[in-house]
């Protein structure tokens, strides 16, 4: 972004669909002395102060030095330097390690425990298969043919057969128990049957041929996986042929959502300086697809009574809230979080958007995740945030690291992180435009948000990528 193109009178609309908000690039433009006058363009979801004025935006105000805040870690009137990226994500990451050490297993039945972490191994009840059975279709044969052929057939799930004499056959089903001193089984397409109707191959065979012996698997008390296994469809699977009907599992964080702000509207189109709430219909499912049960959705406004009380009175793993988290008037998730006597973790991360989001720690077993009202910001406040404190929770591996090449190139912020949805293009990514902090059409079309360092990066430039919940294998069952 030129200081000509500003002053040339460029949209409101284009400077935020660049991923900037309007006071932060008239502050650039004004050598950092500091945020202009004004509020950025695009409805702030529950945010009373835009999101580019929270923290140091200028080269002076990143060098100051705030006074001391308080033992918990709030300021004085001001807001202290906020937390690089990957750091913010550590301190998430290591927060709920004790909370997570206390959280005892639980016993959940098949059908209930898809997206968990297996609290212990998981162990084989039986030998898989538990008996001899047939891989294909065709005749159960013993000794050289031809082959005389019983009447009767073999099918899966029937008694045990008859033992076969040299130079009998029976037909038998996939799945079917051996029958006896079987030698092999000749698959349909592999025999025919001359006038006599005795059997012969039409291919050289080899002993124990499509025969699945007893322990090929596994054998009764073999590892099948470890503890920390996340619970696929395929572990579901394998535990049920092993003899499961409940597993071992680390209980999923129950997470609640406090929904701030007096201008969101649930239902039909915004007016006279209302909107949609945004955040109410996104976060619940989204939490679900990190793993957490959202416990409750509860729409607080802008009262500072009702936020205290409702954070005093909850017994969540893990709060969310969304908005509030500046010092406007009517932002009031410091107070409460000083009322309560929180431990503040991160107050502000350097990235954009998103930068007024916070960490605290409310109680010894519970965190609440401050999230900015803008719908993008909150995002990036899930992924940087909620994300590594649920994964601790959760018992969850942390994602491998990975990264692509972009195809275009991308502006970055001078001093902080950026969050650019993209899209995947074979081996590349796309950068999406409408990547506001308050626009979700970006995101909603992205497969994953790259990591654009300060200073923005070139076309072919190799990006960190954050996956999507709904874009990751295996994770999409979880919003059920």
């Amino acid at each position: 972004m030129t200081r000509r193109g500003i002053h040339e009178g460029r949209d409101t609309q284009a400077l935020d669909a660049e991923g900037f908000d309007v006071e932060e690039v008239l502050a650039l433009v004004n050598d950092g002395k500091g945020p202009a006058e004004g509020r950025a363009a695009g409805p702030a979801h529950g945010t009373h102060t835009p999101d580019a004025a929270h923290g140091a935006t200028g080269a002076a105000s990143a060098a100051s030095t705030p006074p001391p805040g308080d033992r918990h870690g709030h300021g004085k009137g001001h807001r202290h330097h906020a937390t690089p990226w990957p750091e913010a994500r550590a301190v998430a990451a290591r927060a709920a390690r004790s909370q997570a050490a206390r959280r005892a297993p639980v016993s959940v039945t098949l059908g209930d425990a898809l997206g968990l972490v297996l609290a212990a191994p998981l162990t084989a009840l039986t030998d898989l298969p538990s008996f001899d059975t047939s891989a294909m279709d065709g005749w159960a044969v013993a000794g050289p043919g031809p082959w005389r052929v019983r009447d009767e057939g073999v099918l899966a799930g029937s008694a045990a057969p008859e033992p076969l004499a040299d130079g009998e056959a029976v037909r038998i089903a996939t799945g079917a128990r051996i029958p006896p001193d079987t030698t092999a089984v000749l698959r349909s397409e592999h025999g025919r049957t001359d006038a006599q109707g005795r059997l012969h191959p039409t291919r050289d065979m080899s002993h124990g041929q499509d025969i699945r012996p007893r322990g090929q698997e596994c054998r009764s008390g073999d590892q099948l996986l470890p503890a920390g296994a996340v619970v696929t469809p395929a572990v579901l699977g394998l535990a049920a042929a092993a003899g499961y009907d409940t597993l071992a599992a680390v209980p999923r964080p129950r997470a609640e959502v406090f929904v701030l702000g007096d201008e969101l509207l649930t239902e039909g189109r915004p007016h006279d300086g209302l909107i949609r709430d945004a955040l109410g219909p996104m976060l619940p499912p989204w939490l679900r697809a990190l793993g957490a049960e959202v416990v409750a959705v509860r729409r607080i406004g802008d009262d500072e009574k009702a936020l205290h009380k409702a954070v005093s009175k909850s017994s969540a793993d893990l709060i969310v809230t969304t908005g509030g988290t500046a010092s406007g008037p009517v932002d009031h998730v410091h107070p409460v979080l000083r009322r309560v006597g929180a431990e503040l973790l991160v107050d502000g991360v350097k990235v954009r958007p998103g930068h007024p989001m916070l960490l605290a720690r409310t109680k010894d077993d519970q965190h609440l995740v401050g999230l900015p009202g803008n719908p993008l910001a909150a995002v990036s406040g899930l992924l940087t945030l909620a994300e590594p404190l649920l994964d601790t929770l959760s018992s969850r591996p942390a994602p491998e690291r990975y990264g692509l090449p972009l195809r275009d190139e991308v502006h970055g912020h001078p001093y902080d992180t950026r969050l650019v949805p993209v899209a995947l293009r074979g081996d590349h990514v796309v950068p999406l435009h409408y990547n506001g902090p308050a626009m979700l059409r970006g995101v909603a079309a992205a497969d994953a948000l790259a990591v654009v360092p300060p200073g923005g990066a070139r076309a072919g430039q190799r990006v960190e990528l954050l996956d999507l919940p709904w874009a990751t294998a295996g994770v999409a069952a979880c919003f059920t």
